[in-house]
């Protein structure tokens, strides 16, 4: 019999699913504990969005299962929905309604609606009150839907892709309020995205995914401390010694690969098997880091 634990906000075991043949992800595992925001990471068509829908009941997956705040989410009741707030990819529907009608709308399904956390979002955009959503930029847009979000007072935040088509100036805003929302409360965040660039200013812990694979999921600064590049010189090929080595690539009449490795065993590695005592490390960023567990193509 499965018992609740609060500090278990989301909670996904074994779960596997299949477009028709096609293996999406096997055996993918994870929890998300209260407070934190778990980022999962990786290309386009790797089955981010698929999770997504299958933690909002959307779609039934082929095997295992999911829980948010407890509940199965095929079975979840409607109030406990209501304390979930979600963003997918488009970032708002019904945009041919203003800030005015959008806000009227979505207010009638939240009780405990905070109007004054819309507002106070949507004063910084530099927009018309009677403006469609839909003849607003892209960035002012993603801030509407933001401000929706904030409004309803969710205690999860599950957030698909949040990103797409934002500028620089439009995502770090973005990124910079929802810090700030989830700071003033225990507030619960699973996100997707495929632009990392920021993404090691938000999350506490992450998960890279390739292609039906989770290749790590760690906290974010254990992967910034412990996830490094190395480049040194050989005429020879670069044959792995060891299932450390990742993502090895010719440029020039250097190697260059990735590991978990202790940089000081790696170079003994490298010194016993190509003689090379010249070898460079590079902390990676977080977008350098998913590179090199993914692969650059």
């Amino acid at each position: 019999m499965y018992t609740t634990d609060d500090s278990l906000i989301i909670d996904c075991q074994n779960v596997t699913h299949y477009y028709g043949n096609r293996l999406i992800f096997r055996d993918f595992s994870f929890q998300v504990q209260k407070g934190k925001i778990l980022g999962l990471l990786g290309k386009s068509g790797t089955g981010k969005s698929t999770i997504i829908n299958i933690l909002n009941g959307f779609l039934r997956p082929t095997r295992g299962f999911c829980r948010v705040l407890g509940e199965e989410v095929s079975r979840m009741r409607p109030e406990t929905k209501g304390r979930i707030g979600l963003l997918l990819e488009q970032h708002i529907q019904h945009s041919y309604l203003n800030i005015f009608e959008i806000e009227k709308f979505y207010s009638r399904f939240y009780p405990n609606w905070n109007s004054a956390a819309y507002h106070n979002l949507i004063s910084k955009l530099k927009i018309t009150s009677r403006q469609p959503i839909s003849t607003m930029s892209c960035g002012q847009r993603s801030q509407v839907a933001l401000g929706l979000l904030f409004a309803q007072d969710p205690e999860v935040l599950i957030l698909d892709d949040f990103s797409m088509g934002l500028d620089p100036g439009y995502r770090r805003l973005f990124i910079e309020n929802l810090k700030e929302f989830v700071a003033k409360g225990d507030k619960t965040v699973f996100l997707t995205s495929h632009i990392i660039q920021d993404m090691e200013m938000l999350l506490d812990d992450c998960i890279m995914f390739d292609y039906g694979r989770k290749l790590v999921h760690k906290p974010t600064a254990e992967i910034l401390d412990t996830f490094h590049k190395f480049r040194f010189k050989t005429s020879e090929p670069l044959v792995r010694t060891t299932q450390d080595i990742l993502n090895p690539e010719k440029i020039g009449d250097s190697w260059e690969f990735y590991s978990f490795l202790n940089p000081s065993e790696v170079k003994q590695i490298i010194a016993h098997d190509y003689g090379s005592s010249d070898i460079e490390v590079s902390k990676l960023s977080l977008e350098d880091a998913f590179i090199g567990l993914t692969g650059k193509y």
